[in-house]
């Protein structure tokens, strides 16, 4: 229940000290100029306490944005993949709004950094929308922990936030012919790894970072596997070896150096991957492959995978999707696959009927 208790100032001007008192719960106080006020704060914070929001709005107010980002990254059990992204979206928001505190949060805030990020450019194109709903949705991870996991909060603001449209997923693959220049381009390169690792790239569908970053322990030439311990999704994820990609990491054994775990280490520096960069573009230019990166070798592997008659569930798989989501932009590929399983289906069902 609640008491409030008219009192007077030094010069005689009239206050109120409202005391709310539920039983299991630490008192609170409040104090007014107004009887109104006092009696509708009263009202307020005793429904809020039986609803169990007040200590949360009470928490709200002694958080900034920056404590919670801390707290979250400093128990987040993230891999370096994901802390390479998850790390750079959420040091931007501290950069943006990590004063605030997080009652003082709402959806004007959020959504002024969306829109200065949406109208920035990075690396001298305008920021895709796809990249901004990452930067968002790396925040909106943090702001669940607090609501769920340290009642620091009511609820994410995140929940009202007006989402960018994605933009459609890029689906760029080498045909034959493309593919065979840029193989050639490869092997003729003044660096010997980079046929390799493009081949290779191909073959398994592995990211970048997990390829370059990949050690000689993880790898099983007999049974032909090897195993990626930290990917991007934080799940291990097993990649098989065959044909011609397991043949030139057999010879690739044969030489591997032993001052690093490395398969392709740094030039420079042994204990550091290996940066292809220059060799990659000179390949590619050279094979006159244009409108294409190092990521879409990974496409390449998808498309492959689904035009040889794939599910999006094996493709999702091999790439190491959780979901079906991102894998979908393959789909169109494999309509020959899908054809014939419902050409298989209606023979079934309805037999010569006509």
């Amino acid at each position: 229940m609640a008491t409030i208790n008219k009192r007077l100032t030094a010069d005689g001007k009239p206050y109120y000290t409202v005391r709310v008192r539920i039983k299991g719960y630490p008192a609170q106080t409040e104090t007014f100029k107004r009887l109104t006020d006092a009696k509708k704060w009263a009202q307020d914070t005793e429904s809020a306490i039986r609803e169990g929001r007040h200590f949360k709005t009470a928490e709200a107010k002694k958080h900034t944005v920056d404590e919670m980002i801390d707290r979250y990254l400093s128990g987040a059990k993230l891999t370096k993949v994901q802390d390479d992204h998850t790390g750079l979206h959420l040091r931007r928001w501290k950069e943006e709004i990590g004063y605030m505190l997080l009652a003082d949060v709402n959806v004007d805030a959020i959504t002024l950094v969306k829109e200065k990020l949406l109208n920035e450019e990075f690396r001298g194109k305008p920021r895709s929308p796809t990249t901004v709903l990452r930067y968002m949705a790396s925040l909106s991870t943090v702001f669940t922990t607090a609501v769920r996991d340290w009642a620091w909060l009511e609820d994410s603001p995140m929940k009202n936030i007006k989402k960018p449209t994605a933009a459609r997923g890029r689906v760029r693959f080498l045909d034959d012919d493309e593919r065979e220049r840029l193989l050639i381009a490869c092997k003729e390169s003044r660096n010997k790894q980079l046929y390799l690792c493009v081949i290779l790239a191909i073959s398994t569908g592995m990211r970048q970072a997990e390829l370059f970053g990949l050690k000689w322990s993880v790898v099983n030439l007999k049974e032909r596997y090897l195993i990626l311990h930290e990917t991007k999704n934080g799940e291990r994820r097993r990649v098989p070896l065959s044909g011609h990609v397991l043949d030139l990491l057999q010879e690739h054994a044969k030489v591997r150096r032993l001052d690093t775990p490395l398969l392709f280490p740094g030039i420079k520096n042994p204990l550091n991957p290996i940066d292809l960069q220059q060799p990659w573009e000179t390949a590619r230019k050279n094979a006159g492959v244009t409108d294409f990166t190092w990521h879409d070798l990974r496409h390449c592997t998808a498309s492959y995978l689904a035009m040889n008659g794939a599910s999006l569930a094996e493709i999702a798989e091999v790439l190491g999707h959780k979901t079906l989501s991102m894998v979908k932009r393959y789909a169109h590929l494999s309509d020959g696959h899908v054809s014939n399983v419902v050409a298989s289906m209606n023979e079934k069902i309805f037999g010569g009927a006509g």
